[in-house]
């Protein structure tokens, strides 16, 4: 099989998932606690604790994201949803004090995805969610960065650990930069190439100035 047949689609960025990315497939599924607002008739044998026929009013339960999205609606409340511990308030004063002590990919491996999603949802915290999350990805960009440029042909494993799905992208992206760069440096390649980033931010000033 030619291993340029396959070229991985990056996941989406902000409120709407791109649906050709594995990641975001499995963002997707991510579960929600959740509540009903309304009966659900003929559908108890999805609540596995209730041999109901129905899905009572009130009932609380988890949903996968993307039934969660298709259910939500402001004017006619079907269910509501509840923030995940790690986007509450305690956690959010937790990742204010130091953000790079957390270990995200326990606290689940979309921290960034998932919370940009939940502001999918009318919630009276959302601005904080939103303030949180950036805070947290700015304070911990530079330690990610630095660790990918100072582990040179060693194991990384122990790095990345920690790491939420984006920011572990970020960490190989500044490997392969380095790697790329000792190899220029060593005579191993014939020049060095602008980065995907580079690119597209020229890309966009071009349309820009087009516009």
């Amino acid at each position: 099989m030619d291993s340029q047949s396959y070229l991985p689609v990056p996941p989406g960025v902000g409120m709407e998932e791109n649906f050709l990315s594995l990641d975001d497939i499995l963002l997707s599924h991510e579960r929600l606690p959740s509540r009903t607002e309304c009966l659900f008739p003929r559908l108890g044998y999805l609540e596995k604790s209730t041999d109901s026929q129905d899905i009572q009013e009130g009932t609380k339960m988890e949903l996968p994201l993307w039934l969660a999205k298709g259910l939500y609606e402001r004017k006619r409340r079907v269910v509501s949803i509840e923030l995940p511990k790690v986007y509450r308030e305690g956690w959010r004063t937790v990742f204010n004090a130091d953000p790079t002590v957390v270990d995200l990919h326990k606290m689940g491996p979309y921290y960034y995805g998932l919370g940009s999603q939940m502001l999918h949802f009318d919630s009276p915290e959302n601005p904080e969610i939103a303030q949180a999350l950036l805070q947290t990805f700015i304070g911990r960009f530079r330690r990610t960065m630095d660790s990918s440029q100072n582990a040179y042909n060693e194991d990384t494993s122990a790095l990345v650990d920690r790491l939420d799905t984006l920011e572990r992208g970020l960490f190989k992206m500044g490997q392969r930069g380095l790697n790329s760069f000792q190899g220029w440096e060593k005579g191993k390649a014939s020049h060095l190439t602008a980065s995907a980033l580079v690119l597209n931010y020229r890309k966009r000033k071009m349309t820009d100035l087009q516009a």
